[in-house]
C-alpha cells in the first residue's frame, strides 16, 4: 500500500491545481491563490521531502486534497501556506498583511508550538492538541487542512525511519482518525485508519488484504448481480434513485477480527450496496423492498435516520441475505444524508447549501468546547489526548432511558458512563443501576437498544466513589467524578494525597528527614503551580495529578539534591576509568570497553570484565554461561577484571526478546502500540509461527537499564495470548 511521491515537477502540478481552482473559484480567489504559491515556492525553496523531492509538492498535495473535499479559496490559499510559519522566516504577521487575518489564523492553527522546555513528549503532543482544538472552536477550517496534512504525510510515510513511522501512525490512529470520524470526513478516516494499520501490524494488513483479494472476481461480481437486481427492483417505485456497491475497508475488517474476535467469514458487512434516494419516506419504502426481496438476519437492522449518530451520520442499515448465502449490508439514504456522511462538515463548503441554521453548526462544534472544558476542570493538558482516544472512538452505543430518551454514549461504555452523560447530578448520585429491568454490577458495559434506569440517592452528602475512577471509560465521567471529590471533599482528598505520596517515596527509597521532607514537598508544589502544600495533596487525592508522572521528575530532583552518597574507599594504587561504554574498570586506565553479544548485559545487571586480545575489555553478566564459576581456578584468573556501571553515564542500550503468543490478528500491533506508548524503539521485528498455534516474535528494544527492560517485559506480558517474554544475548 506504499504510495511513492509524484514524479511530476512543483510547476506541473501548480498548472493542475490551478486549472481545478479557476473553476471553483472567482479571479480574485485565484488570484490570490496565485500569490499563495508564489510566497510558500519561495519559502520552501531551498527544502526538501525526506523523498529528496522539493518540500512545495507537499503543499500543493494538501490543497489538492482540500479541493476534492469542496473547501474555500482562503483553504486553498492556508493549504499554500500552512507550512511556512513553522519551517521557514516567514512569520504570520506578513501572512496577515499579504492574505488578511482569516488565512494568517488557519496558517496559525496547524502550526506546532514551539518546544516547551521540560515538558514530554506526551505534554508537548497534548499542548499541540489542545491549540488545534482551540483553532477549531473559532475556525472549523484549521482541522479539515490538519487532515488534508496529515492524509498526504501518511501516503508517504514509507520515506521516514521505522519508528518515526509507527509514531506517527500511532497517533494518526489515535488522534486524526477520530476527529475525522466525529466531523463526518468518511473518506478521510477510512484512509487515514487504513494506512496507519499498514505501518502498525503490516502483517494483519497484508492479510486482510490477501482474503479481500481472494474474494477477486466472484465477489465482485456477485456484487453488481445483486446491485443490478435491486435496481431493477427500486427503479420501479423510486425513479431517480442510485445504487452504488462498494467493498469494506481494510482497517474496518481489521477492528472486527481483532477488537471482536471474529473470523473473516463471520463479518457481514464486508460487501455493502448503498441506496440513495430524495426523500425519508422513499428510504423506509426501500428497506420495505430490501425485506421483501431478501431474508433479514436477525438483530442487524440500525435505523440511523431516527437516531442520528454524534456526527450528524443518518442512514438505515440492514444486513440481508440471498440466493447465494452470503450476507451483504445495504445503506439506505437521501441525498443530503449521503452528503453528510461523505464529507462531513466538509460539505458545508462543497455544496454551499449551509448547515440549515447556526444551532447546527453549534451543536456539531459543542464537542470540542467539551473537549477544551474538561481538560481545564482537570488540570492536566493530556486529558484532552485521553478523551479524543476514549470519547470520540467510532462505534456508537445508543442507550435509553425509561422516558424513552435516546442517550449516545461510545462503546463499551459502563453505566456510570451512562449517568454522567444523562446529568452530572445524576451521576453524582448514583447508587446502582437496572438494565431492562433487572440489577446489573455498577462495571456493567451498555449495549445498544438496552432501557437503562440509573437508581439515585437523596441522601446529603452522598456521591460517587473513588473506584470509580477505574470502572468509568470516558473521559467526561472520569472529569466530573474528580470534579465532585475536589469540591466536596477536600479534607479527605488532603488525607488520602499526603497518604499516596508516602506510599510511592517508600516504594522509590525516598528517605528524607522532616525538615528536607517540607522543603521538598513545598518546591514540589511550586513546580505544579499549586498555592500551598495541602493544594498539592489535595490535586493528588482527587487524581486532579497524577504522581506516577511526577515519579520520574520527583527521582531526579532527590537523586540531585538530597540523596546521601556513600563514601568510596580511597584505592590510591587504582586508576578508574568511565569508557563511553557508562562502565568503570578498576585498575585499568584508557581501555576500550565493549559488551559482549553472549549475554547482553544492561545498566543494573551484575557484571564483570575480561581483558581480550586486541579488543580491549568484554563486559559478561556475571552469570553468563562463558563466565566461570570459580574464577580463582579458572584459566588466565589475572585476565578477570572488576568492573562496574557508572550511574553518572546517561545512555542507551540494545536489548533482545524473544516473545512465545497464541497466534492471532492484531499481535504485533498490540505489542507496537504499547512500546509507542511508552517511548521504546523497536530497532528490529520479526515473526514465525510455530507449532500448536503458536507465533515466535524476536525484537530489539532500546532501554536505558535493566530496570526498564523489566518494566516493558511486564507489560508486554499482560497482552493478551502473550505465553513468554524472555531477554536474549544477540
Amino acid at each position: 500500500m506504499a504510495v511513492s511521491e509524484t514524479d511530476k515537477t512543483p510547476a506541473e502540478l501548480y498548472d493542475e491545481l490551478r486549472a481545478r481552482c479557476k473553476k471553483a473559484f472567482d479571479k480574485k480567489s485565484v488570484k490570490q491563490i496565485d500569490l499563495a504559491y508564489e510566497v510558500a515556492s519561495k519559502a520552501h525553496s531551498a527544502q526538501l521531502r525526506y523523498s529528496g523531492q522539493p518540500y512545495i509538492i507537499h503543499p500543493l498535495a494538501v490543497a489538492d486534497i482540500l479541493l476534492d473535499l469542496g473547501m474555500d479559496a482562503q483553504s486553498i490559499e492556508a493549504a499554500l501556506l500552512h507550512d511556512t510559519v513553522e519551517d521557514t522566516n516567514i512569520t504570520l504577521e506578513e501572512l496577515s498583511e499579504l492574505f488578511g487575518e482569516d488565512v494568517a489564523n488557519l496558517v496559525d492553527g496547524v502550526t506546532k508550538l514551539g518546544r516547551v522546555p521540560l515538558s514530554t513528549k506526551e505534554e508537548q503532543q497534548a499542548e499541540n492538541v489542545r491549540k488545534m482544538l482551540l483553532a477549531m472552536s473559532h475556525d472549523i477550517r484549521v482541522i479539515i487542512i490538519k487532515l488534508a496534512d496529515r492524509l498526504h504525510n501518511m501516503r508517504t510515510l514509507d520515506f521516514m525511519a521505522p519508528q518515526k513511522r509507527r509514531d506517527i501512525a500511532l497517533e494518526t490512529l489515535e488522534i486524526y482518525a477520530p476527529i475525522a470520524h466525529r466531523l463526518g470526513i468518511r473518506a478521510a478516516k477510512e484512509e487515514l485508519e487504513d494506512l496507519a494499520i499498514h505501518f502498525l501490524d503490516p502483517i494483519a494488513y497484508d492479510d486482510i488484504a490477501k482474503k479481500i483479494s481472494s474474494v477477486g472476481e466472484s465477489g465482485v461480481e456477485f456484487l453488481e448481480n445483486n446491485r443490478r437486481r435491486i435496481e431493477e427492483r427500486v427503479l420501479e417505485i423510486v425513479k431517480k434513485a442510485r445504487i452504488d456497491a462498494r467493498i469494506k475497508s481494510v482497517h474496518g475488517i481489521y477492528r472486527k477480527m481483532y477488537m471482536q474476535n471474529k473470523e473473516f467469514s463471520e463479518i457481514y458487512d464486508i460487501y455493502a450496496i448503498r441506496i440513495i434516494v430524495e426523500t425519508v419516506a422513499e428510504c423506509y419504502n426501500c428497506l420495505g423492498l430490501m425485506h421483501d426481496m431478501y431474508k433479514p438476519l436477525p438483530g442487524r437492522f440500525k435505523d440511523y435516520i431516527s437516531t442520528p449518530k454524534k456526527n450528524m451520520y443518518q442512514s438505515l442499515h440492514t444486513t440481508v441475505i440471498g440466493k447465494e448465502g452470503i450476507p451483504f449490508e445495504v445503506q439506505i439514504r437521501t441525498t443530503e444524508m449521503h452528503r453528510t456522511a461523505e464529507y462531513g462538515i466538509a460539505a458545508h463548503w462543497k455544496y454551499k447549501l449551509g448547515i440549515s441554521g447556526k444551532s447546527n453548526m453549534e451543536e456539531r462544534l459543542a464537542w470540542i468546547r467539551q473537549l477544551l472544558e474538561e481538560q481545564k476542570e482537570a488540570g492536566d493538558v493530556r486529558e484532552i489526548v485521553s478523551a479524543i482516544k476514549s470519547d470520540l472512538v467510532p462505534d456508537d452505543t445508543f442507550v435509553f432511558t425509561p422516558k424513552g430518551d435516546v442517550i449516545t454514549v461510545p462503546y463499551g461504555s459502563t453505566v456510570i458512563d451512562f449517568a454522567y452523560a444523562i446529568h452530572t447530578a445524576v451521576g453524582n448520585k448514583m447508587t446502582g443501576a437496572k438494565v431492562d429491568g433487572r440489577i446489573v454490577p455498577i462495571d456493567y458495559k451498555v449495549k445498544t437498544g438496552e432501557i437503562v434506569e440509573i437508581l439515585t440517592s437523596s441522601q446529603p452528602g452522598k456521591g460517587p466513589s473513588r473506584d470509580w475512577l477505574n470502572i468509568a471509560k470516558t473521559s467526561s465521567a472520569r472529569t466530573k467524578i474528580r470534579s465532585w471529590f475536589k469540591n466536596e471533599k477536600r479534607d479527605e482528598n488532603i488525607v488520602e494525597g499526603k497518604a499516596e505520596i508516602e506510599r510511592e517515596f517508600k516504594k522509590n527509597y525516598i528517605h528524607l528527614t522532616e525538615e528536607e521532607y517540607e522543603k521538598f514537598i513545598e518546591g514540589l508544589a511550586h513546580h505544579q503551580h499549586c498555592a500551598s502544600v495541602d493544594d498539592l495533596y489535595a490535586s493528588i487525592g482527587y487524581g486532579g495529578i497524577s504522581l506516577v508522572r511526577l515519579m520520574p521528575h520527583i527521582k531526579d530532583e532527590y537523586n540531585k539534591n538530597y540523596k546521601k552518597q556513600e563514601p568510596q574507599p580511597v584505592k590510591k594504587t587504582e586508576t578508574r576509568r568511565v569508557s563511553t561504554g557508562g562502565v568503570t574498570v578498576e585498575g585499568i586506565d584508557s581501555m576500550l570497553v565493549k559488551f559482549s553479544k553472549c549475554c547482553n548485559p544492561l545498566p543494573g545487571d551484575d557484571i564483570i570484565g575480561f581483558i581480550t586480545r586486541g579488543h580491549g575489555v568484554s563486559v559478561h553478566k556475571r552469570d553468563c554461561s562463558n563466565v566461570p564459576e570459580d574464577l580463582a581456578h579458572a584459566s588466565e584468573p589475572e585476565r578477570w577484571v572488576k568492573v562496574s556501571w557508572n550511574a553518572q553515564a546517561k545512555q542507551e542500550f540494545r536489548a533482545a526478546l524473544q516473545i512465545t503468543a497464541l497466534s492471532r490478528i492484531g499481535l504485533m500491533a498490540d505489542i507496537s502500540m504499547l512500546l509507542a506508548s511508552m517511548r521504546v524503539n523497536i530497532n528490529d521485528i520479526s515473526s514465525r509461527d510455530i507449532k500448536d498455534g503458536r507465533s515466535l516474535l524476536l525484537m530489539t528494544i532500546t532501554v536505558t537499564n535493566v530496570e526498564h527492560l523489566r518494566n516493558v517485559i511486564g507489560r508486554i506480558e499482560k497482552i493478551d495470548g502473550i505465553l513468554s517474554v524472555e531477554r536474549q544475548g544477540f
